[in-house]
């Protein structure tokens, strides 16, 4: 599906437009109201059906479920509601959403796995509504030292998958940059690692660190859960990608502990601009 139509480029224009201004606070009102629009638009021209109003709904019931101010109960069951609909707006399980279809199956080179890239409506409302709700997923750290430790922990991380996936003979040495590789930067950049990251990252390994602070092992244990469920989800792509996806964890999650949730989101897109530019993408073909 193109997105050189007037419409869908605006509906991703704002959606873009939300997810860049979430990253500060001051301006989560105005990534609020773009995102509405967004999804208004996806809504207007037949991208969104009504039935995924319903999911929309109990987000914005878990929202108000999850303050400080209701009772344990109710936070309880909110954040319940929140994690059920996390795990099914990731796997694309909840009906109504036609998320475009960007980059048709395509072989960057010729000895890898097809590569196929969707501009997801579903997955983004995860990071948008954490970042939205829920600040302790995003620690105040300065820019400075975000960036800083991003920048580290970026070239660390990359230097330790991607040498285990080329142990593994998952990738091979292929600089490039396709034409569509803006596209998938700016999906990656805003969308990918927001929601991916403030999901395992902010959400699990935060939410984790301040139920265990009582104990000195407790930042370690939220740590080492949140690359365990992250390798897990990669799943799909065999034993291989489980392995790198829990060293990748550990990395982004070291960065969440020192730099804040934008370390880790530069070191996630850190490694995957690399992993893209310069490696077999997504594998060798030879590899599955």
């Amino acid at each position: 599906m193109s997105l050189s139509l007037l419409p869908c480029a605006t509906i991703w224009l704002a959606l873009f437009a939300a997810a860049a201004l979430v990253w500060h606070r001051p301006q989560h009102g105005l990534s609020l109201i773009l995102a509405a629009l967004g999804y208004a638009g996806a809504l207007a021209f037949g991208k969104l059906e009504p039935v995924a109003l319903a999911p929309l709904a109990l987000l914005a019931a878990a929202a108000w479920g999850v303050s400080p101010a209701r009772p344990l109960a109710v936070r309880i069951a909110a954040h319940a509601v929140f994690a059920a609909l996390a795990i099914a707006l990731s796997l694309h399980l909840v009906p109504g959403f036609h998320n475009p279809l960007v980059i048709a199956p395509t072989r960057f080179t010729p000895d890898a796995v097809p590569f196929t890239m969707y501009l997801n409506l579903d997955k983004p409302l995860i990071g948008l509504w954490l970042l939205w709700v829920l600040p302790w997923v995003a620690p105040d750290v300065s820019l400075s030292r975000a960036l800083r430790t991003g920048a580290v922990a970026a070239v660390a991380t990359a230097a330790a998958c991607l040498a285990g996936a080329l142990a593994f003979g998952m990738v091979g040495w292929a600089p490039k940059w396709p034409a569509s590789g803006w596209l998938w930067l700016v999906n990656n950049l805003l969308l990918v690692t927001l929601a991916e990251e403030a999901l395992f990252r902010g959400y699990v390994q935060g939410g984790l660190t301040r139920a265990l602070h009582a104990f000195t092992w407790g930042p370690w244990a939220a740590l080492a859960i949140g690359a365990v469920l992250f390798g897990a989800a990669h799943a799909a792509g065999g034993w291989q990608w489980i392995v790198l996806g829990t060293v990748a964890g550990i990395g982004y999650g070291l960065a969440w502990r020192r730099g804040g949730l934008l370390a880790s989101a530069l070191a996630h897109a850190g490694l995957n601009v690399v992993h893209f530019g310069l490696f077999t993408y997504p594998m060798l073909g030879a590899a599955r």
